[in-house]
């Protein structure tokens, strides 16, 4: 896909441009897309809009300054991070966010679902996160032998850390690795239209779970339905789905044999009952250079193009990248330009380009972690 423009402006360059080009956006109408540079192993939550006025300031406080266009991307970065609205409708067009735009959510149209896709990802193709990986050890040795654990079982465990860490990576590793069912699920599609459709998802997924035991049960973006009780508006009222998942994780059923992995972004905003169940919390850190080059390696060993870059090199340019960004944003983009400009070899030119291009869609606060 090719990236987006999303220019970050001072406040000052912002009125500065619009006084100049009196290109202030004044309608702006967004479609939820989902997760298009992600695989399909998850399915794409409904996104419902039932406050505007407070949508209208979300949206604006993280998107004041961009320049945007018909067709054109915006990714979330903070609620449901990496989630992408498409630009349907921009009044003018190729105008700036304000703090006066309004901006619309189109209702969304019913598709029917595709299973998810699980990826053959084995423990050793996730580079770094040692701490996440001797984990897995320990519930690997669980699961092969449960009656010498008992009261002593893993259960509970929480991945934090940036968008494209190896979080669900991970996951699905482990359960590549023992050869049993994981169930993944983000947390956005358990939030329904009627009162209890969460909760009953809940009840089933683990009801499923036990009748297939041993089962990895993986929840992504848990802060969709956790958050901290000061933050609950953005969500609406969630309180049935919360009590249900707090009763499976309690063990109130016979839960031997199933382990589960909650993700997030940020676990400094999740309620306290639900992160107190949680008996570790992992930290999946953005890689040193010694994996970012790994990263580099792996990923160019199955590029469909010839390179001529100083892979050391880039090492140095993709500080503060993901694992995720460095293939997607970088050697991805870079491939992309290469091909479109009818060459056969990537050059230092087209990494550069990606760079610039990836530098256009953070600003200071897309790139912090707090």
């Amino acid at each position: 896909m090719k990236n987006i423009e999303n220019p970050y402006l001072s406040d000052n360059k912002i009125m500065q441009e619009m006084r100049k080009n009196k290109t202030e956006t004044k309608v702006l109408i967004l479609k939820a897309i989902g997760y298009p540079l992600e695989s399909n192993y998850l399915e794409t939550p409904e996104i419902k809009v039932t406050n505007q006025e407070l949508f209208e300031l979300y949206a604006r406080d993280q998107w004041n300054g961009y320049k945007v266009h018909k067709d054109q991307f915006l990714f979330d970065q903070k609620l449901i991070p990496d989630f992408a609205f498409k630009v349907v409708d921009i009044r003018p067009d190729n105008s700036y966010i304000t703090n006066n735009t309004s901006i619309l959510v189109m209702p969304e149209e019913k598709e029917i679902q595709t299973p998810p896709v699980k990826g053959n990802y084995k423990i050793k193709d996730v580079i770094g996160q040692e701490k996440a990986k001797n984990k897995t050890k320990i519930i690997t040795k669980y699961l092969e032998n449960p009656e010498i654990f008992n009261q002593w079982a893993p259960k509970n465990i929480l991945f934090y850390g940036m968008p494209g860490t190896g979080k669900t990576m991970l996951a699905q590793a482990l359960a590549n690795e023992l050869n049993i069912p994981i169930k993944m699920i983000k947390a956005t599609s358990l939030i329904g239209d009627h009162v209890g459709d969460g909760a009953n998802q809940i009840h089933e997924l683990y009801e499923e779970a036990r009748e297939e035991k041993p089962t990895v049960i993986f929840i992504d973006e848990i802060d969709a339905i956790a958050l901290e009780r000061k933050y609950q508006s953005l969500r609406g009222d969630v309180t049935e789905i919360v009590n249900a998942l707090l009763t499976e994780m309690d063990g109130i059923e016979n839960n031997d044999k199933i382990i589960t992995i909650c993700a997030t972004n940020n676990p400094m905003i999740l309620d306290y009952a639900i992160r107190s169940r949680f008996e570790e919390e992992i930290e999946f850190t953005l890689p040193n250079e010694k994996e970012r080059k790994e990263i580099l390696e792996l990923n160019l060993s199955t590029i469909p193009l010839d390179y001529s870059f100083n892979i050391d090199t880039v090492v140095m340019k993709t500080k503060n990248l993901s694992g995720r960004d460095i293939k997607e944003k970088i050697l991805k983009t870079a491939l992309h330009k290469a091909i479109s400009d009818s060459r056969e070899i990537i050059t230092d030119n087209d990494i550069d380009y990606a760079v610039k291009e990836t530098k256009k869609q953070v600003t200071t606060e897309d790139a912090m972690f707090v």
